[in-house]
């Protein structure tokens, strides 16, 4: 069996960590399918894609997080 070499470009290792974290993360604190769509879809809040916004610098990755904090957390005295 042959194997072909891939043409597209591999993420730097930083970026797959931060992939890899961040999509652990959602997947995480809003089950498979909402993080799936959450990753993958235009964000009006962020302005990109999370996912894109996470690979491209920590920065990104925080902004994500708080996105996913400021989505999940419950507001004080709620139950």
């Amino acid at each position: 069996m042959k194997f072909r070499r891939s043409h597209t470009e591999k993420l730097a290792p930083d970026s797959a960590r931060r992939q890899g974290n961040i999509t652990r993360l959602a997947l995480t604190l809003l089950g498979r399918e909402t993080a799936i769509d959450f990753l993958n879809s235009e964000n009006a809040s962020l302005g990109a894609r999370p996912l894109d916004l996470a690979i491209a610098s920590e920065d990104g990755c925080a902004s994500v997080e708080a996105e996913l904090g400021r989505m999940t957390c419950r507001q004080p005295g709620a139950r």
